[in-house]
């Protein structure tokens, strides 16, 4: 099997939690190289997790010939950017989620790495998870009939101001960091939806706290999502939930998005409750080692600029419709 050499662009929390951990485990994955803002922190992580270099910038990472991959964990803000920059220096991007805080630039950053002859991919890791694959495959076969509605939810405590999830510049707010795990989830299991109607509340800041969204199809489907930064950070300080309900009966899960180990649900009918479980591996290196696999084996990108598109057509409408953006 060969490896991919990856660098990571960024030290920021989600890639020291999550993703380059996700790395390690990912068989077809070398975590070669390292770039921070300062050479400190990118020999901090060089040390931590052992890459094996470390550069203070993020431009001398993608000009080091031996670097195959890149993830981004930046900021929203500065995902464009990188992305471009990335697939000119001919690099294979994983990108942190969302992509672009529009449709219109993700269609711009997917075009530059077709020109360029890259992978580029959306890191929702959570829907590489088989939890994920097996609720679809109920679906399809029919397990609660005819979907008419589906609902879910992702709320989570709130941050410091400090925090780039809480401020206006860096396109903080629920919908750009939590309702798009909803959104994707939605459109993953019923398709992309005909209209969005969403209210929210929003912070001294400008940012969207808590947002509570209908996504409405043409054929009298709905999903209903919600998504918030309201929750006490002295408690569990988490909400996870999905039900989806058919003409038949209906699944609901409380598995947390991007949770791993055994993870079970629960088809309910008039005759039976069913309780099904899977085993999900840490979502960060599935989706780590399928961008590999597109890499050397020539498979498509799990997350497809499609999907990319779908998702961000209906966050787009979404922080229309609750005044966010005009």
């Amino acid at each position: 099997m060969r490896k991919i050499k990856w660098g990571v662009l960024g030290t920021a929390n989600i890639a020291r939690v999550c993703t380059i951990p996700g790395m390690k485990l990912a068989e077809n994955c070398e975590t070669y190289a390292i770039a921070g803002r300062s050479m400190e922190k990118a020999q901090a992580y060089k040390e931590q997790f052992g890459f094996e270099v470390a550069y203070d910038s993020y431009d001398a990472l993608l000009a080091d010939p031996n670097v195959e991959a890149v993830y981004i964990p930046l900021p929203n803000t500065l995902h464009r950017e990188w992305v471009i920059k990335a697939a000119k220096a001919k690099k294979h991007i994983l990108c942190e989620k969302p992509m672009a805080p529009t449709a219109a630039e993700a269609k711009v950053m997917q075009e530059c790495a077709d020109q360029n002859g890259v992978v580029l991919m959306e890191a929702f890791a959570y829907l590489h998870s088989p939890l994920i694959a097996a609720l679809k495959a109920e679906l399809d076969s029919g397990a609660i009939g005819d979907v008419r509605y589906l609902e879910n939810a992702f709320v989570t405590g709130s941050y410091d101001l400090s925090n780039i999830r809480m401020r206006r510049e860096t396109l903080g707010g629920s919908v750009y960091d939590l309702g798009c795990y909803c959104i994707s989830q939605a459109i993953w299991l019923l398709g992309e939806p005909d209209g969005v109607q969403a209210v929210g509340t929003f912070s001294p800041q400008a940012i969207d706290r808590l947002t509570t969204g209908i996504m409405n199809y043409a054929d009298g489907r709905a999903a209903v999502f919600t998504c918030g930064m309201v929750l006490s950070r002295e408690s569990i300080g988490r909400l996870d939930r999905l039900q989806i309900h058919g003409t038949k009966g209906f699944i609901r899960t409380d598995a947390q998005y991007n949770q791993e180990g055994t993870l079970s649900y629960q088809i309910v009918t008039k005759k039976e409750i069913v309780t099904r479980s899977v085993y999900a591996p840490q979502n960060y290196s599935l989706e780590v080692a399928q961008l590999g696999r597109c890499i050397t084996d020539g498979e498509k990108p799990h997350v497809s600029h499609e999907m990319t598109l779908a998702i961000a057509r209906t966050v787009d409408k979404a922080l229309k419709a609750i005044g966010y953006v005009e």
